[in-house]
């Protein structure tokens, strides 16, 4: 499919609040710890650097710790002040943060992975951090005694996790695009469902357990929404970025959806809202508005003396159309289409000025984003990515300020 550039259409941008800039590499991730003026920062550099305001309003390191290898991701644990740290050589290390925030204390290393670790989850109710690899591995390991409980491979690299505590059910994206449902136990676990919707890797999950709704992104530009307690296999598509997917968020007051991309791109969907499931696409050997073959349509090509079209197909209705039946585009929010995209003729008529409504809003972040944490009691939320800086923000700013 052809790319197509649009303009992001602009709302209100978030309010910056403080840019934390120090870091030799790019920051993997950044979480906002709760209740306090502080932040906690994992980076490539191979530090893991607690950030607290100080009187000043800038933000300075109380915690600089150095450790063997690129830190590639982390889970932290307010209530107990437990952070786990995933590395580059496929190992996680476990330390437990003083109640000032000044001190940080080594407690265990578990060896995880063969390869670098892309995402993990310590869950406190079972004892188990739960962690995915570069090593096309899923492995969850006990916290009380450090050992191995087991391992899950895949046939591509495993890239984000989600990780439902009551049901120990395990979302797992990987770079083929597919997200597999585990259930995990002691010693053992069984392979529940895959699935398949997206047409690049899969680079970031969101579990919202109240809902039962999974929400994935990746580098095919979109978002899908996943009814997973509907047990009816719908889903919804989210197109508005125009770069990979790698951050996301789902607000259960508000029932909104904060999506980021590696352009800087930040979206927040509303999903209090009636949305439709974009239709398949349909397989054709000719256009099926004017019946003109396609071009490897050889035979009615042959019969009726023409030339083969190339196929398109129009988003609203999923029918397979040439170039001319499917001149017009148009967004569709209601379907996730949040910039113009193609539709047949006769579909383009059938699409009212109302449906044309944005149902999302689009800011911009203005630096690469890999990474992001949200405070919604707070209305905070912070970024971090290759640019080596980390971002705080107010998300419900006014108009008038920027970003830059």
């Amino acid at each position: 499919m052809a790319a197509e550039i649009h303009s992001r259409p602009q709302t209100a941008r978030p309010v910056l609040l403080n840019k934390i800039e120090g870091h030799s590499d790019a920051v993997n991730a950044a979480v906002l710890i709760p209740k306090e003026d502080g932040v906690i920062t994992v980076s490539e550099d191979r530090t893991i650097r607690v950030w607290l305001k100080r009187d000043s309003g800038q933000y300075w390191p109380s915690i600089y710790h150095t450790v063997s290898s690129p830190c590639s991701c982390m889970s932290y644990h307010h209530d107990s002040r437990r952070i786990f740290i995933g590395q580059d050589n496929g190992a996680i290390v476990e330390f437990l943060i003083s109640e000032d925030f000044n001190k940080m204390n080594h407690v265990k290393t578990y060896p995880a992975h063969q390869n670098r670790v892309s995402d993990m989850v310590f869950s406190l109710e079972s004892e188990w951090v739960v962690s995915t690899g570069h090593d096309k591995s899923v492995s969850w390991m006990c916290t009380q005694s450090g050992s191995m409980l087991g391992r899950h491979y895949f046939t591509a690299w495993a890239s984000c996790l989600q990780y439902d505590q009551e049901t120990q059910h395990a979302f797992v994206g990987d770079h083929s695009g597919q997200i597999t449902l585990l259930k995990l136990e002691r010693q053992t676990y069984s392979t529940i469902t895959t699935l398949k919707g997206h047409e690049g890797s899969v680079a970031a999950l969101w579990w919202d357990p109240v809902q039962r709704l999974l929400f994935s992104g990746a580098s095919d530009h979109s978002v899908i929404m996943w009814d997973i307690g509907g047990r009816k296999g719908r889903t919804l598509l989210l197109q508005g970025h125009h770069e990979r997917v790698q951050a996301l968020r789902y607000l259960q007051l508000t029932r909104q959806l904060v999506s980021c991309s590696a352009d800087g791109g930040i979206a927040v969907w509303n999903m209090d809202t009636q949305r439709e499931e974009a239709p398949q696409w349909l397989d054709s050997d000719s256009c099926q508005k004017c019946e003109q073959p396609f071009f490897w349509n050889i035979k009615q090509m042959w019969d009726t003396k023409t030339l083969g079209l190339r196929q398109h197909h129009c988003r609203k209705c999923g029918k397979a159309v040439c170039g001319k039946c499917s001149s017009k585009r148009s967004t569709f929010p209601i379907m996730g289409f949040e910039f113009p995209v193609r539709v047949c003729d006769a579909c383009f008529e059938t699409i009212k000025e109302e449906d044309r409504t944005p149902l999302a809003t689009f800011h911009e972040g203005k630096h690469n984003i890999a990474h992001m944490d949200m405070d919604p009691s707070r209305g905070l939320m912070v970024t971090c990515g290759s640019d080596r800086i980390v971002k705080i923000c107010h998300v419900h700013p006014p108009s008038e300020t920027d970003l830059s």
